[in-house]
């Protein structure tokens, strides 16, 4: 290893090769996932950090970025990025990248599948057949999809996949938007509509948006209310863009039929939440993006993120690309 190597610090698990790959162009500080930088990293390398490889558990913010003056990029293992204060980041003219992109096939199957099991009752019926209840008689009915309204939440890369799923199994399909999708209304994918429109109309309302403080909560009481008694809400974005509370009692209260839920406001979820007593709702643990190939290409991306942003060459997945060019000035 070269003195004039870059030092890093890697957050994160890497298989073999790729921990290879980062430790051939850099120096390598290991602190584990979730650690405060501005604590775990020795006080001595502090000054001497340029990149950061990391997690959504390790919270890049003003501590971390005071204590380390020399750093220019964050790496994000994850298409979200709440973890980090962008505009803080920019501030200090901190590249931040993620990884967008290749994990939106396994998202948006994994929401038609919470789509199915709710509403042809599929978790409920496996538990049926096992506890012996249909040897006493016939199991409960369940609905159709065909035919019913999906109402999207957002209608970025991700909800445009589930609408062109939701599609073949001839459902109709909203969206609202803070920008329409010309395209996707061109090619008959989805039709626009207003907000409350969406919870109104929709069977199932699927949630699509970023978590910033703007959507934080942005499902709450009053969208839910607007929701048919028969409707389910399903959430493969972030948990606290739904008001958990609030999505608790109306289902306790049976004021929609149920959900499906793969984020919740606190991860990992406690075995105590009423989410997990009731029956109307379909669990599981954050892994939308939880695929052998799917974990593979976010983790490709990461550390081709953090490589190139090290070699001076522009990042391929950017979250503030105005800083880029500041980044390239303080590495000269």
């Amino acid at each position: 290893m070269s003195s004039s190597q870059p030092t890093v610090v890697i957050s994160a698990t890497l298989p073999a090769d790729l921990r290879a790959k980062v430790a051939a162009a850099c120096r390598i500080i290991d602190v584990p996932p979730g650690a405060s930088l501005s604590e775990a990293v020795p006080e001595a390398d502090r000054a001497l950090v340029e990149g950061v490889l990391c997690t959504l558990k390790t919270s890049i913010g003003k501590d971390q970025l005071a204590a380390l003056p020399k750093l220019r990029v964050v790496s994000n293992y994850a298409v979200g990025f709440d973890n980090i204060s962008v505009p803080m980041a920019s501030e200090h003219k901190v590249l931040v990248c993620n990884t967008p992109g290749v994990l939106d096939r396994a998202v948006a199957d994994l929401t038609i599948g919470l789509l199915i099991c709710l509403a042809r009752g599929m978790v409920a019926g496996d538990a049926f057949v096992r506890s012996g209840a249909w040897t006493k008689g016939a199991a409960p009915l369940t609905m159709d999809i065909a035919g019913k309204t999906l109402g999207l939440l957002g209608m970025g890369r991700i909800g445009t996949l589930v609408a062109r799923t939701a599609k073949a199994f001839d459902m109709k399909v909203v969206y609202h938007n803070r920008r329409r999708d010309q395209a996707a209304e061109a090619e008959g994918l989805a039709t626009y509509v207003e907000r409350d429109a969406l919870f109104s109309q929709s069977d199932v309302v699927s949630v699509h948006i970023p978590l910033s403080p703007e959507t934080r909560g942005a499902v709450g009481k009053a969208e839910l209310d607007m929701m048919k008694p028969t409707a389910y809400l399903i959430n493969t974005a972030r948990g606290p863009v739904v008001d958990e509370a609030a999505l608790i009692a109306h289902l306790q209260q049976g004021k929609i039929a149920g959900a499906g839920l793969d984020v919740m406001e606190k991860e990992p979820l406690p075995a105590d939440s009423p989410l997990c007593s009731l029956p109307n709702v379909v669990l599981q643990a954050h892994v939308g993006s939880g695929t052998v190939e799917t974990r593979r290409a976010m983790m490709d991306l990461a550390v081709a993120n953090l490589l190139d942003a090290m070699a001076g060459t522009q990042p391929k997945a950017m979250v503030n690309p105005d800083t880029w060019a500041a980044a390239q000035r303080r590495a000269a």
